[in-house]
């Protein structure tokens, strides 16, 4: 037997529908809309206030992360010498980048083929990445566009960003966790040195213009890039899930070296401690 409910008790009637899949899309739309127009503002804030950050300030964060990657590292000629080529990129560096700098290559004998730069002013430089450098052209590369990161204030701006939307999410959705952890999952997301493509392609022309500086020419520019984009898919190659496409960003290399009339050269060897390290 059906069971009648007294009128006005029911949740929705002729005169109140419930509402249609088509206002709650909406809605959801303009809330989410509404969302990312906040966390643009902010992140446009985060880019100008960036530059008015001190170095000490990243060096700070550099406590927090570069220790773990000093307990893999061991010292030796191998790092010796890429600290010596580093030196060298490091002269044609502007002085206020610079200036309470230092800038120094950590060697990690392990065959994952990736480079990142985390902050404390350290560039990680993994052997496997090593094992594929047939010129000191490509290596320098390599290491100018670490270096752009660090102009570029890639780290803090990351740490900003996802701070921001993190801190966001807790306000919307009610606090999933404390403040303290929120920052600890900043500071992770600084370690790991996960840039958008367009930081990386920025990075890729900053170490163009040192590896002019350097040499006088641009060879050995895009030869590492084109080999990456060669090697078998079952290879695993943090550097390449982390970058764009070889393909696009050598294109965007040679592109921007004829433009600025950018010349090629003779490669030089790579020094012969750093051969066969593998």
């Amino acid at each position: 037997m059906p069971i009648e409910l007294p009128p006005g008790t029911a949740s929705y009637s002729d005169r109140t529908p419930p509402p249609q899949k088509r206002q709650l899309l909406l809605l959801l739309g303009f809330f989410l809309g509404f969302i990312a127009v906040i966390f643009l503002s902010l992140g446009s804030l985060v880019n100008l206030l960036v530059d008015f950050i001190p170095p000490s300030v990243e060096q700070q964060l550099g406590r927090l992360t570069v220790p773990s990657f000093e307990r893999m590292s061991r010292p030796s000629p191998a790092q010796d010498t890429l600290n010596q080529l580093l030196d060298r990129l490091e002269v044609h560096l502007p002085e206020d980048q610079r200036t309470g700098r230092d800038y120094q290559v950590l060697y990690i004998p392990d065959n994952t083929v990736n480079a990142i730069a985390i902050p404390g002013d350290r560039v990680i430089l993994y052997q496997g990445l090593l094992n594929q450098m047939e010129s000191e052209n490509e290596l320098m590369m390599v290491m100018g566009h670490e270096l752009g990161h660090f102009a570029n204030r890639d780290h803090l701006r990351q740490l900003g960003r996802g701070l921001l939307l993190q801190l966001l999410i807790a306000s919307v959705l009610g606090d999933p966790g404390s403040l303290q952890a929120i920052a600890l999952s900043g500071v992770n997301t600084v370690a790991n040195a996960q840039f958008s493509q367009q930081q990386e392609y920025e990075a890729d022309e900053f170490g163009l213009s040192l590896l002019r500086a350097n040499y006088g020419h641009v060879a050995g520019s895009t030869d590492f890039f084109e080999r990456l984009s060669k090697l078998p898919g079952t290879v695993e190659i943090p550097f390449l899930g982390t970058h764009p496409v070889s393909s696009d960003r050598v294109n965007r290399l040679k592109q921007e070296a004829k433009m600025l009339g950018m010349k090629e050269g003779v490669r030089s060897p790579l020094p012969a401690v750093l051969k066969g390290k593998g």
